[in-house]
């Protein structure tokens, strides 16, 4: 029986990528102390033995948000984000809790190279470059990629990326892809490997898909790129991230970072945590006390039975280990053996 991955809780808000500027960690830094003086997050605290930082700050005035982001080698960045309730697509993306938001940002490229969070990324014209990247994309990356077919070539305010009209926290999750108007047969070609199609002049968003969901659920067969709002494509795009997913490739590992090595607790979460470990402490003691308790008593008892074996038996018993190794039960069976009767020697034996 085949058993189903588990699903991305739906409190989780998962992102990764590159920064390919300079100084990183400074530029987090930074950004983390103005918006703790704006009072935008409540508090940070920054792990430089592991270069990750952990913010927290409150949605909907009552809703505490956790996040954990960790730079790696070449400064991909992992950012894991948690909730109290479900995650909900008017929260402030928390990309923008750790990096500035400016035009100017080295933060939002994707790990799958060349593409970016906040552009309309031209897709290549090589049909084998084509089908590579779009292999890549749904099989390497964390983002949500969406492909949206130009029916004909779209003036400046077409070209102005869609994902710019998704509600907040979604900006910068989903990659947006685009095919010039010749290319609708070759695209469909390279993603016909993943069960799914663009329709012309529409869109389609790419998997893995939500569990037990159809491709046609996220598919869009009009997308106008007049500069007005697409709102099909929105639709589709927020039902697709509200449906539990399986974990992306190394997810679960940063979930288990931000829930397992959150250091950035407040007074009253370090008085619970202190608690806590007193009452494990004091079950630990308790069970060794009745454990201890326990093998004296059986102790006691195997030197009653000794006793009276002897007694009964006129035995010569060797001379017993200081601490027998094992059980009681071990202890008491290994010495009976010793004080088995010795047989009588036959006549005219020697």
């Amino acid at each position: 029986m085949q058993i189903s991955p588990a699903p991305l809780p739906l409190t989780v808000w998962p992102a990764r990528g590159r920064h390919v500027g300079s100084a990183a960690a400074e530029v987090l830094r930074v950004n983390l102390r103005q918006l703790k003086d704006g009072a935008v997050v409540d508090d940070f605290h920054e792990l430089k033995e592991e270069r990750a930082f952990e913010a927290r700050w409150r949605v909907d005035g009552e809703v505490t948000v956790r996040a954990r982001l960790t730079l790696g080698p070449g400064d991909e960045w992992v950012l894991a984000a948690e909730a109290e309730q479900p995650w909900r697509p008017r929260w402030p993306s928390p990309v923008g809790m750790f990096w500035p938001l400016g035009p100017d940002a080295d933060w939002d490229h994707d790990t799958v190279a060349g593409l970016r969070f906040r552009e309309a990324n031209r897709l290549p014209e090589d049909d084998k470059e084509l089908r590579r990247l779009l292999r890549d994309c749904v099989r390497g990356s964390w983002a949500v990629h969406i492909v949206v077919h130009e029916a004909m070539t779209p003036d400046d305010r077409g070209l102005r990326p869609l994902t710019g009209h998704l509600p907040s926290s979604l900006r910068h999750r989903v990659v947006e892809h685009r095919a010039a108007p010749h290319q609708l047969r070759a695209v469909n070609w390279a993603l016909k490997e993943f069960g799914v199609q663009v329709p012309r002049g529409g869109a389609v968003v790419l998997p893995p898909l939500p569990f037990d969901h159809d491709a046609d659920e996220f598919s869009v067969r009009s997308v106008f790129l007049d500069g007005s709002e697409p709102t099909e494509l929105i639709d589709a795009v927020t039902r697709f991230t509200a449906l539990p997913r399986p974990f992306p490739e190394g997810a679960e590992e940063a979930v288990t970072a931000l829930r397992e090595r959150w250091r950035l607790t407040t007074l009253e979460e370090e008085l619970a945590r202190q608690r806590e470990l007193v009452t494990m402490y004091a079950e630990a003691l308790d069970a060794m006390t009745k454990s201890r308790d326990l093998y004296r008593e059986a102790a006691e008892r195997a030197n009653e039975a000794l006793a009276a074996y002897r007694e009964a038996g006129g035995l010569e018993p060797a001379e017993p280990p200081a601490e027998p190794p094992g059980s009681p039960l071990q202890q008491l069976t290994r010495t009976l053996e010793r004080f088995k009767p010795r047989k009588a020697p036959r006549e005219g034996g020697g």
